[in-house]
Protein backbone atom coordinates (compact mmCIF):
# COMPACT_ATOMS: atom_id res chain seq x y z
CA UNK A 1 0.00 0.00 0.00
CA UNK A 2 1.14 3.54 -0.70
CA UNK A 3 2.71 5.26 2.27
CA UNK A 4 -0.16 7.50 3.34
CA UNK A 5 -0.51 9.81 6.28
CA UNK A 6 -2.41 8.03 9.06
CA UNK A 7 -5.65 9.43 10.48
CA UNK A 8 -7.13 8.02 13.67
CA UNK A 9 -10.86 7.30 13.51
CA UNK A 10 -12.98 6.91 16.65
CA UNK A 11 -16.29 5.09 16.48
CA UNK A 12 -18.98 5.80 19.09
CA UNK A 13 -21.58 3.04 19.15
CA UNK A 14 -21.56 -0.48 17.73
CA UNK A 15 -25.20 -1.20 17.00
CA UNK A 16 -26.61 -2.29 13.65
CA UNK A 17 -24.94 0.56 11.75
CA UNK A 18 -21.84 1.00 13.90
CA UNK A 19 -20.87 -2.67 13.70
CA UNK A 20 -21.09 -2.57 9.91
CA UNK A 21 -19.06 0.66 9.73
CA UNK A 22 -16.32 -0.94 11.82
CA UNK A 23 -16.34 -4.14 9.77
CA UNK A 24 -16.12 -2.26 6.47
CA UNK A 25 -13.33 0.00 7.74
CA UNK A 26 -11.30 -3.06 8.73
CA UNK A 27 -12.13 -5.09 5.62
CA UNK A 28 -11.65 -2.40 2.99
CA UNK A 29 -9.02 -0.26 4.66
CA UNK A 30 -6.62 -0.29 1.69
CA UNK A 31 -9.30 0.73 -0.82
CA UNK A 32 -10.60 3.50 1.43
CA UNK A 33 -7.05 4.78 1.93
CA UNK A 34 -6.59 5.05 -1.84
CA UNK A 35 -9.84 7.02 -2.15
CA UNK A 36 -9.20 9.26 0.85
CA UNK A 37 -5.48 9.78 0.38
CA UNK A 38 -4.95 8.78 4.01
CA UNK A 39 -4.73 5.59 6.02
CA UNK A 40 -7.85 5.32 8.17
CA UNK A 41 -6.93 3.63 11.42
CA UNK A 42 -9.88 2.50 13.54
CA UNK A 43 -8.50 3.68 16.86
CA UNK A 44 -11.29 2.23 18.97
CA UNK A 45 -15.01 1.70 19.48
CA UNK A 46 -16.68 3.31 22.49
CA UNK A 47 -19.67 1.37 23.86
CA UNK A 48 -21.58 1.03 27.12
CA UNK A 49 -20.99 -2.73 27.36
CA UNK A 50 -17.92 -4.27 25.73
CA UNK A 51 -19.37 -7.78 26.10
CA UNK A 52 -22.72 -7.14 24.40
CA UNK A 53 -23.44 -9.19 21.23
CA UNK A 54 -22.66 -7.42 17.94
CA UNK A 55 -23.89 -7.73 14.37
CA UNK A 56 -20.32 -8.22 13.14
CA UNK A 57 -17.29 -10.13 14.43
CA UNK A 58 -14.95 -7.36 15.60
CA UNK A 59 -11.64 -7.50 17.51
CA UNK A 60 -12.35 -7.35 21.24
CA UNK A 61 -9.34 -5.11 21.89
CA UNK A 62 -10.95 -2.27 19.93
CA UNK A 63 -13.77 -1.83 22.45
CA UNK A 64 -13.67 0.66 25.31
CA UNK A 65 -16.05 2.36 27.67
CA UNK A 66 -13.84 5.47 27.85
CA UNK A 67 -15.36 7.56 25.08
CA UNK A 68 -13.69 10.82 26.09
CA UNK A 69 -10.11 9.51 25.87
CA UNK A 70 -10.86 7.89 22.51
CA UNK A 71 -12.40 11.10 21.17
CA UNK A 72 -9.55 13.35 22.27
CA UNK A 73 -6.99 11.14 20.54
CA UNK A 74 -8.72 10.99 17.16
CA UNK A 75 -8.82 13.00 13.94
CA UNK A 76 -12.30 11.88 12.84
CA UNK A 77 -15.10 10.89 15.22
CA UNK A 78 -18.06 8.83 14.01
CA UNK A 79 -21.10 9.20 16.29
CA UNK A 80 -23.65 6.40 15.91
CA UNK A 81 -25.05 6.30 19.43
CA UNK A 82 -28.31 8.05 18.60
CA UNK A 83 -30.45 10.18 20.90
CA UNK A 84 -29.49 13.50 22.43
CA UNK A 85 -27.13 12.65 25.27
CA UNK A 86 -24.35 11.64 25.54
CA UNK A 87 -24.16 12.13 21.75
CA UNK A 88 -24.33 15.95 21.97
CA UNK A 89 -21.60 16.11 24.61
CA UNK A 90 -19.41 13.65 22.70
CA UNK A 91 -19.71 15.60 19.45
CA UNK A 92 -18.92 18.91 21.15
CA UNK A 93 -15.86 17.28 22.74
CA UNK A 94 -14.74 16.06 19.32
CA UNK A 95 -15.25 19.46 17.69
CA UNK A 96 -13.47 21.18 20.56
CA UNK A 97 -10.45 18.93 20.01
CA UNK A 98 -10.35 19.89 16.32
CA UNK A 99 -11.71 16.61 14.99
CA UNK A 100 -14.21 16.35 12.18
CA UNK A 101 -17.46 14.58 13.04
CA UNK A 102 -19.54 12.11 11.06
CA UNK A 103 -23.01 11.40 12.44
CA UNK A 104 -26.29 9.75 11.46
CA UNK A 105 -28.12 11.28 14.42
CA UNK A 106 -31.24 12.89 12.96
CA UNK A 107 -32.81 13.62 16.37
CA UNK A 108 -29.72 15.50 17.53
CA UNK A 109 -29.31 17.47 14.30
CA UNK A 110 -32.99 18.41 14.23
CA UNK A 111 -32.86 19.79 17.77
CA UNK A 112 -29.25 20.98 18.24
CA UNK A 113 -27.93 21.30 14.69
CA UNK A 114 -27.24 25.06 14.78
CA UNK A 115 -25.29 24.68 18.05
CA UNK A 116 -23.10 21.92 16.59
CA UNK A 117 -22.50 23.72 13.30
CA UNK A 118 -21.59 26.97 15.08
CA UNK A 119 -19.14 25.09 17.32
CA UNK A 120 -17.53 23.53 14.23
CA UNK A 121 -17.30 26.89 12.47
CA UNK A 122 -15.46 28.41 15.44
CA UNK A 123 -12.61 25.90 15.17
CA UNK A 124 -12.68 25.28 11.41
CA UNK A 125 -13.99 21.71 11.70
CA UNK A 126 -16.81 20.04 9.76
CA UNK A 127 -19.87 18.01 10.68
CA UNK A 128 -20.90 15.45 8.06
CA UNK A 129 -24.34 13.82 8.19
CA UNK A 130 -25.26 12.17 4.89
CA UNK A 131 -26.78 9.18 6.71
CA UNK A 132 -29.09 11.29 8.88
CA UNK A 133 -31.86 12.09 6.40
CA UNK A 134 -32.47 9.09 4.14
CA UNK A 135 -30.16 6.21 5.07
CA UNK A 136 -28.06 5.14 2.10
CA UNK A 137 -29.60 7.66 -0.30
CA UNK A 138 -27.19 10.48 -1.18
CA UNK A 139 -29.31 13.59 -0.62
CA UNK A 140 -27.32 15.82 1.76
CA UNK A 141 -24.43 16.46 -0.65
CA UNK A 142 -26.72 17.15 -3.63
CA UNK A 143 -28.67 19.72 -1.61
CA UNK A 144 -25.63 21.30 0.04
CA UNK A 145 -23.19 21.18 -2.89
CA UNK A 146 -24.64 20.17 -6.27
CA UNK A 147 -27.70 22.44 -5.97
CA UNK A 148 -25.92 25.28 -4.15
CA UNK A 149 -26.08 27.40 -7.30
CA UNK A 150 -29.76 26.68 -7.88
CA UNK A 151 -32.95 27.61 -6.06
CA UNK A 152 -34.80 24.67 -4.57
CA UNK A 153 -38.54 25.27 -4.70
CA UNK A 154 -39.98 22.12 -3.18
CA UNK A 155 -39.03 18.78 -1.67
CA UNK A 156 -41.37 15.84 -1.23
CA UNK A 157 -39.87 12.84 0.49
CA UNK A 158 -40.76 9.34 1.64
CA UNK A 159 -38.15 9.33 4.39
CA UNK A 160 -39.37 6.62 6.76
CA UNK A 161 -39.09 3.01 5.63
CA UNK A 162 -41.34 1.58 8.33
CA UNK A 163 -44.37 3.66 7.38
CA UNK A 164 -43.80 3.12 3.67
CA UNK A 165 -43.67 -0.64 4.23
CA UNK A 166 -46.94 -0.51 6.18
CA UNK A 167 -48.80 1.71 3.70
CA UNK A 168 -47.47 -0.20 0.69
CA UNK A 169 -48.69 -3.53 2.03
CA UNK A 170 -52.04 -2.01 2.95
CA UNK A 171 -52.29 -0.77 -0.64
CA UNK A 172 -51.13 -3.90 -2.47
CA UNK A 173 -52.74 -6.51 -0.20
CA UNK A 174 -55.72 -4.73 1.34
CA UNK A 175 -54.34 -5.54 4.80
CA UNK A 176 -55.23 -3.70 8.00
CA UNK A 177 -52.82 -1.32 9.71
CA UNK A 178 -52.50 -3.36 12.92
CA UNK A 179 -51.73 -6.62 11.10
CA UNK A 180 -49.05 -5.07 8.91
CA UNK A 181 -47.48 -3.23 11.86
CA UNK A 182 -47.19 -6.55 13.72
CA UNK A 183 -45.46 -8.09 10.69
CA UNK A 184 -43.13 -5.08 10.45
CA UNK A 185 -42.14 -5.54 14.09
CA UNK A 186 -41.56 -9.25 13.58
CA UNK A 187 -39.36 -8.57 10.54
CA UNK A 188 -37.37 -5.87 12.31
CA UNK A 189 -38.71 -2.97 10.21
CA UNK A 190 -40.47 -1.47 13.24
CA UNK A 191 -39.40 -1.12 16.86
CA UNK A 192 -41.35 -2.71 19.70
CA UNK A 193 -42.49 0.87 20.42
CA UNK A 194 -43.20 2.16 16.89
CA UNK A 195 -44.35 5.63 17.95
CA UNK A 196 -41.43 7.54 16.42
CA UNK A 197 -42.18 6.00 13.03
CA UNK A 198 -45.95 5.67 12.81
CA UNK A 199 -46.68 9.05 14.43
CA UNK A 200 -44.31 10.86 12.05
CA UNK A 201 -41.68 12.02 14.55
CA UNK A 202 -38.80 10.39 12.67
CA UNK A 203 -39.96 11.88 9.37
CA UNK A 204 -40.37 15.32 10.98
CA UNK A 205 -36.76 15.28 12.18
CA UNK A 206 -35.58 14.46 8.67
CA UNK A 207 -37.84 17.11 7.17
CA UNK A 208 -36.27 19.75 9.42
CA UNK A 209 -32.80 18.70 8.25
CA UNK A 210 -33.72 18.69 4.55
CA UNK A 211 -35.53 22.03 4.73
CA UNK A 212 -32.63 23.68 6.57
CA UNK A 213 -30.28 22.62 3.77
CA UNK A 214 -32.56 23.30 0.83
CA UNK A 215 -33.65 26.77 1.94
CA UNK A 216 -30.49 27.88 3.78
CA UNK A 217 -32.54 28.52 6.89
CA UNK A 218 -32.36 27.02 10.37
CA UNK A 219 -35.64 25.12 10.78
CA UNK A 220 -36.50 24.25 14.40
CA UNK A 221 -38.18 20.91 14.92
CA UNK A 222 -41.18 22.46 16.64
CA UNK A 223 -41.92 24.44 13.46
CA UNK A 224 -42.58 21.21 11.52
CA UNK A 225 -46.26 20.29 11.27
CA UNK A 226 -46.69 16.56 11.94
CA UNK A 227 -49.33 13.87 11.54
CA UNK A 228 -48.82 10.11 11.60
CA UNK A 229 -50.46 7.18 9.83
CA UNK A 230 -52.32 5.49 12.70
CA UNK A 231 -55.67 6.80 11.43
CA UNK A 232 -55.18 5.36 7.92
CA UNK A 233 -57.58 2.46 7.31
CA UNK A 234 -57.93 -0.19 4.62
CA UNK A 235 -61.08 1.54 3.35
CA UNK A 236 -59.19 4.84 2.98
CA UNK A 237 -56.52 3.03 0.97
CA UNK A 238 -59.21 1.43 -1.21
CA UNK A 239 -60.97 4.75 -1.83
CA UNK A 240 -57.67 6.39 -2.70
CA UNK A 241 -56.88 3.69 -5.22
CA UNK A 242 -60.33 4.03 -6.81
CA UNK A 243 -59.69 7.76 -7.24
CA UNK A 244 -56.26 7.20 -8.82
CA UNK A 245 -54.08 7.81 -5.76
CA UNK A 246 -51.90 5.98 -3.27
CA UNK A 247 -51.41 7.10 0.32
CA UNK A 248 -47.84 7.89 1.38
CA UNK A 249 -46.42 9.50 4.51
CA UNK A 250 -44.72 12.55 3.00
CA UNK A 251 -42.24 15.08 4.28
CA UNK A 252 -43.03 18.24 2.31
CA UNK A 253 -40.75 21.29 2.34
CA UNK A 254 -41.57 24.20 0.05
CA UNK A 255 -41.19 27.89 -0.60
CA UNK A 256 -44.36 29.95 -0.59
CA UNK A 257 -45.61 33.49 -0.29
CA UNK A 258 -47.29 34.27 3.04
CA UNK A 259 -48.70 37.77 3.56
CA UNK A 260 -46.49 39.03 0.74
CA UNK A 261 -43.31 37.63 2.28
CA UNK A 262 -41.24 34.74 0.96
CA UNK A 263 -41.54 31.97 3.52
CA UNK A 264 -41.21 28.21 3.85
CA UNK A 265 -43.52 25.45 4.99
CA UNK A 266 -42.28 22.19 6.46
CA UNK A 267 -44.80 19.46 7.18
CA UNK A 268 -45.28 15.70 7.53
CA UNK A 269 -48.56 13.89 6.99
CA UNK A 270 -50.20 11.03 5.08
CA UNK A 271 -51.13 12.37 1.65
CA UNK A 272 -52.77 11.26 -1.57
CA UNK A 273 -50.17 10.91 -4.33
CA UNK A 274 -51.30 10.39 -7.94
CA UNK A 275 -50.40 6.91 -9.21
CA UNK A 276 -48.57 8.61 -12.10
CA UNK A 277 -46.13 10.38 -9.75
CA UNK A 278 -42.70 8.71 -9.25
CA UNK A 279 -43.19 8.64 -5.47
CA UNK A 280 -46.29 6.44 -5.90
CA UNK A 281 -44.10 3.57 -7.13
CA UNK A 282 -41.79 3.54 -4.09
CA UNK A 283 -42.48 0.15 -2.52
CA UNK A 284 -41.53 -1.76 0.61
CA UNK A 285 -39.21 -0.15 3.12
CA UNK A 286 -37.50 2.01 0.51
CA UNK A 287 -37.20 5.79 0.67
CA UNK A 288 -37.23 8.44 -2.03
CA UNK A 289 -36.74 12.20 -2.11
CA UNK A 290 -38.23 14.22 -4.97
CA UNK A 291 -36.62 17.65 -5.43
CA UNK A 292 -37.89 20.48 -7.61
CA UNK A 293 -35.41 23.25 -8.43
CA UNK A 294 -35.81 26.30 -10.65
CA UNK A 295 -32.97 25.50 -13.05
CA UNK A 296 -32.33 21.77 -12.61
CA UNK A 297 -36.01 20.87 -12.74
CA UNK A 298 -37.27 17.67 -11.09
CA UNK A 299 -34.82 15.21 -9.54
CA UNK A 300 -35.52 12.01 -7.59
CA UNK A 301 -33.20 10.14 -5.25
CA UNK A 302 -34.27 6.58 -4.46
CA UNK A 303 -32.95 3.66 -2.44
CA UNK A 304 -32.67 1.99 0.94
CA UNK A 305 -33.67 4.38 3.71
CA UNK A 306 -32.40 2.20 6.53
CA UNK A 307 -30.45 -0.98 7.25
CA UNK A 308 -27.09 -1.47 8.90
CA UNK A 309 -24.81 -2.08 5.94
CA UNK A 310 -26.76 0.31 3.65
CA UNK A 311 -26.52 3.21 6.10
CA UNK A 312 -22.86 2.33 6.75
CA UNK A 313 -22.22 3.13 3.09
CA UNK A 314 -23.32 6.73 3.60
CA UNK A 315 -21.33 7.01 6.85
CA UNK A 316 -18.13 5.82 5.19
CA UNK A 317 -18.64 8.22 2.30
CA UNK A 318 -18.58 11.02 4.87
CA UNK A 319 -15.47 9.54 6.51
CA UNK A 320 -13.65 9.64 3.16
CA UNK A 321 -14.75 13.26 2.66
CA UNK A 322 -13.51 14.19 6.15
CA UNK A 323 -10.17 12.47 5.51
CA UNK A 324 -9.71 14.33 2.23
CA UNK A 325 -10.35 17.62 4.03
CA UNK A 326 -7.71 16.76 6.62
CA UNK A 327 -5.17 16.01 3.91
CA UNK A 328 -5.99 19.10 1.84
CA UNK A 329 -6.06 21.36 4.89
CA UNK A 330 -8.11 24.48 5.32
CA UNK A 331 -11.23 25.15 7.34
CA UNK A 332 -14.30 22.97 7.18
CA UNK A 333 -17.33 23.71 5.06
CA UNK A 334 -19.90 25.49 7.20
CA UNK A 335 -23.67 25.34 6.93
CA UNK A 336 -25.42 28.11 5.01
CA UNK A 337 -28.40 29.39 7.01
CA UNK A 338 -28.18 33.08 6.15
CA UNK A 339 -31.42 33.17 4.15
CA UNK A 340 -33.29 33.11 7.47
CA UNK A 341 -36.71 32.64 5.87
CA UNK A 342 -39.68 32.49 8.26
CA UNK A 343 -41.26 29.07 8.74
CA UNK A 344 -45.01 29.61 8.60
CA UNK A 345 -47.82 27.55 10.17
CA UNK A 346 -49.64 25.05 7.99
CA UNK A 347 -52.64 27.37 7.69
CA UNK A 348 -50.75 29.36 5.03
CA UNK A 349 -50.31 26.34 2.76
CA UNK A 350 -52.44 26.03 -0.37
CA UNK A 351 -53.54 22.48 -1.09
CA UNK A 352 -56.65 20.44 -1.77
CA UNK A 353 -58.49 17.80 0.20
CA UNK A 354 -60.31 14.56 -0.24
CA UNK A 355 -63.02 14.54 2.45
CA UNK A 356 -65.05 11.42 3.24
CA UNK A 357 -68.33 11.94 5.11
CA UNK A 358 -71.12 9.75 6.39
CA UNK A 359 -74.42 11.56 6.01
CA UNK A 360 -78.11 10.75 6.27
CA UNK A 361 -79.57 9.47 3.00
CA UNK A 362 -82.22 12.16 2.71
CA UNK A 363 -83.26 14.82 0.22
CA UNK A 364 -81.32 18.07 0.41
CA UNK A 365 -78.30 16.65 2.23
CA UNK A 366 -75.91 17.04 -0.69
CA UNK A 367 -77.07 20.61 -1.23
CA UNK A 368 -76.49 21.40 2.45
CA UNK A 369 -72.96 19.93 2.34
CA UNK A 370 -72.18 21.85 -0.85
CA UNK A 371 -73.49 25.03 0.78
CA UNK A 372 -71.21 24.54 3.80
CA UNK A 373 -68.22 24.12 1.50
CA UNK A 374 -69.19 27.21 -0.48
CA UNK A 375 -69.62 29.27 2.68
CA UNK A 376 -66.06 28.34 3.64
CA UNK A 377 -64.70 29.46 0.28
CA UNK A 378 -63.97 25.89 -0.80
CA UNK A 379 -65.17 24.72 -4.22
CA UNK A 380 -66.02 21.12 -5.06
CA UNK A 381 -64.09 19.32 -7.80
CA UNK A 382 -65.58 15.80 -7.54
CA UNK A 383 -68.26 13.95 -5.57
CA UNK A 384 -68.75 10.20 -5.28
CA UNK A 385 -71.76 8.91 -3.34
CA UNK A 386 -72.56 5.40 -2.14
CA UNK A 387 -75.47 4.23 0.03
CA UNK A 388 -75.33 1.46 2.64
CA UNK A 389 -78.10 -0.16 4.72
CA UNK A 390 -81.79 -0.66 4.00
CA UNK A 391 -83.85 0.24 7.09
CA UNK A 392 -81.86 3.37 7.95
CA UNK A 393 -79.65 3.97 4.93
CA UNK A 394 -76.48 6.00 5.33
CA UNK A 395 -74.83 7.78 2.43
CA UNK A 396 -71.06 8.03 2.11
CA UNK A 397 -69.75 11.09 0.29
CA UNK A 398 -66.20 11.29 -1.03
CA UNK A 399 -65.60 14.93 -1.91
CA UNK A 400 -62.56 16.19 -3.79
CA UNK A 401 -61.98 19.92 -3.39
CA UNK A 402 -60.23 22.47 -5.53
CA UNK A 403 -57.14 24.16 -4.11
CA UNK A 404 -57.63 26.49 -1.16
CA UNK A 405 -55.66 27.61 1.86
CA UNK A 406 -55.24 25.03 4.58
CA UNK A 407 -56.86 27.47 6.98
CA UNK A 408 -60.03 27.66 4.87
CA UNK A 409 -60.12 23.91 4.30
CA UNK A 410 -59.63 23.10 7.98
CA UNK A 411 -62.35 25.54 9.05
CA UNK A 412 -64.71 24.05 6.47
CA UNK A 413 -64.11 20.51 7.74
CA UNK A 414 -64.89 21.74 11.26
CA UNK A 415 -68.13 23.26 9.97
CA UNK A 416 -69.05 20.00 8.24
CA UNK A 417 -68.37 18.05 11.44
CA UNK A 418 -70.82 20.30 13.26
CA UNK A 419 -73.48 20.15 10.57
CA UNK A 420 -76.82 18.52 11.43
CA UNK A 421 -76.75 16.47 8.20
CA UNK A 422 -73.25 15.01 8.72
CA UNK A 423 -73.15 11.94 10.93
CA UNK A 424 -69.37 11.54 10.85
CA UNK A 425 -66.27 12.93 9.16
CA UNK A 426 -64.64 9.65 8.21
CA UNK A 427 -61.34 10.95 6.89
CA UNK A 428 -59.55 14.01 5.55
CA UNK A 429 -56.52 13.61 3.30
CA UNK A 430 -54.45 16.21 1.48
CA UNK A 431 -53.40 15.80 -2.15
CA UNK A 432 -49.73 16.30 -3.07
CA UNK A 433 -47.72 15.84 -6.24
CA UNK A 434 -50.18 17.03 -8.85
Amino acid sequence: MTDYRRLRVALLGAGAVGSQVAALLLRHGDELADRAGAELELAGIAVRDVDAPRDADLPKELFTTDAETLILGSDIVIELIGGIEPARTNILQAIGSGADVVTANKALLATHGPELFEAADRVGASVYYEAAAAGAIPIIRPLRDSLAGDRVVRIMGIVNGTTNYILDRMDTEGADFGDVLADAQRLGYAESDPTADVEGYDAAQKAAILASLAFHTAVPLDAVYREGITSVTASMIEEARAAGFVIKLLAVCERLEADGTESISVRVYPALVPVSHPLASVHGANNAVFVEAEAAGSLMFYGAGAGGVQTASAVLGDVVSAARRHIAGGVGVGESTRANLPVVPIGHVTTRYQITLEVADAPGVLATVAGTLSDGGVSVATVVQTVEGEDEPTARLIIGTHRATEQALSATVDALAGSAVVERVVSVLRVEGE
